[in-house]
This record gives C-alpha cells, structure tokens and sequence, in this order.
C-alpha cells in the first residue's frame, strides 16, 4: 500500500496561498483554522494529505480550497491576456486573488490571444501542461472564425493540404480541416500552436479574422452553460477526455 504523504499545517496553507507561516500561526491562534470539526491551534503538526481534505478543513469559516493538482477550465473573455505579468485585464484575474501566490504555480495551458475567447485551461500540474501542448500529441484545437470578407472556397484543400506556409517561416503546416458554417464563418481545427496561427493562415488567403473563439480542446468541449469569464474545476475524467 502506497505510503500516505504528510505536511505541516503552517508549509501546506502557505503553499496554497493563505499567506506567510506567521499569518497562518495568528489565523490558527484565532481559532479559523478546523479540521473534522476539531480547532487545530498548533500549525506544526504534520497532517495526512488526503483527497478528501477540502472537505474536511476549514479557513476562517470556508472550504479548504483544492489541492494541487487541479485543472480549471475557464471561458476566456476578449481583451483578457494569458500572462501573470503584463498590463491591463489578466485572464488570473477572474480567480481567486490567493491563488496567484499557490505553489507550484498556476500557468495557462498554451495561450489565447487578448482578442480570442472561449476554453483556455489553467492549472498546476506541469506533466499535463507538457502533454497538452507538446507536438507529438498532436492534440486538436477547434475554433469558430468569423472573418471579414467571405470565403473563395479554396480555403478548405489549402489548409488540408500539409503544405501552407505562413510568411517568414521555414517549415509547413500539418494539415487542418476547415468546416465551413457560412460564407464568412467556419470551424478550423487545427493540432499546432504556432503564433497567431489561425489568424495568419486565413490572412495568407487575403483575409480577416474579426471573431475568433476556441470551443474544445482534444476531446474536451466547452460547456454551453458556461458564460464568458466564468470557470470551474476539471474532473479527472474531463481531463483524461483531451487526449481521447
């Protein structure tokens, strides 16, 4: 039976962002810190971290929040950036203000552009971050294009053809598959992550993205119910789904 991990009260709450071992020591000594019920007032002592802990600890009255790893799915806004550092609306800025200080820390998986909205996953767990944008797992990205002028109909064989280049670049496309919806709208798949792809592929036909949203990512699709700026957390079977 694999061992049960243990942690100091004071390391685990800082660690997701409560704040410094001290604040923890003066929460706890305030009585705000419980666990099954019972006050815990000494924040060295070890304590098993179970999966059930969230629900069994509480912080100043509330939940404890999730345990890394988590994956949280978010409905990306327009004019929101994916950065923890630039100016302006960040995309952290719709979650919790603590869990910009979790370690390890929470990092998007790949980036959607200020003007692109839709699915965009945050999380702290680095091997799924690997596995979902590396190359080799090739894993899909569906987007709805809303574009200026309408489509010549040449688009759809370009795109599949696995040999579009985009200007300043040495190295062809994989091959995409467009779905078209209207005659300035369509769905494009794509399975690479290179900068502005989609945007620069359709200016290569001449031309315009003025829409774009992301609906899925691998076999994971957006929720209808879920409104723009909004988010939740993943499921380990939602997770799993990306790369089916």
């Amino acid at each position: 039976m694999a061992k049960v991990p243990t942690a100091r009260i004071d390391k685990l709450l800082s660690s997701m962002g409560y704040g410094s071992r001290k604040d923890i020591a003066r929460i706890a000594r305030a009585g705000g810190i419980t666990l099954s019920a019972t006050v815990l007032v000494d924040v060295t002592k070890r304590i098993p971290i179970m999966p059930d802990l969230p629900h069994r600890m509480t912080i100043c009255g509330e939940a404890l929040d999730p345990l890394a790893p988590m994956v949280i799915l978010l409905n990306k806004p327009v004019g929101m950036t994916c950065s923890h550092n630039d100016d302006g609306a960040l995309v952290y800025d719709l979650l919790p203000n603590r869990w910009r200080l979790r370690e390890p820390r929470l990092s998007t998986v790949g980036r959607l552009d200020k003007q692109t909205s839709g699915l965009l996953l945050l999380t702290d767990d680095g091997d799924l971050l690997h596995h979902a944008t590396s190359p080799k797992r090739r894993v899909k990205k569906t987007y709805r294009v809303k574009l200026a002028r309408p489509l010549k109909g040449i688009e759809g064989d370009l795109f599949a053809s696995g040999r579009m280049m985009l200007e300043n670049e040495d190295k062809p496309l994989a091959p995409a598959e467009l779905e078209v919806v209207s005659t300035t709208e369509a769905l494009l798949s794509i399975a690479e992550g290179r900068y502005h792809q989609v945007r620069r592929m359709f200016a290569a036909t001449g031309n315009h993205v003025l829409e774009l949203h992301r609906g899925s990512l691998g076999g994971l699709k957006l929720p209808d119910g879920l409104a723009s700026g909004e988010w939740r957390l993943l499921s380990e079977e939602e997770v799993s789904s990306i790369f089916q």
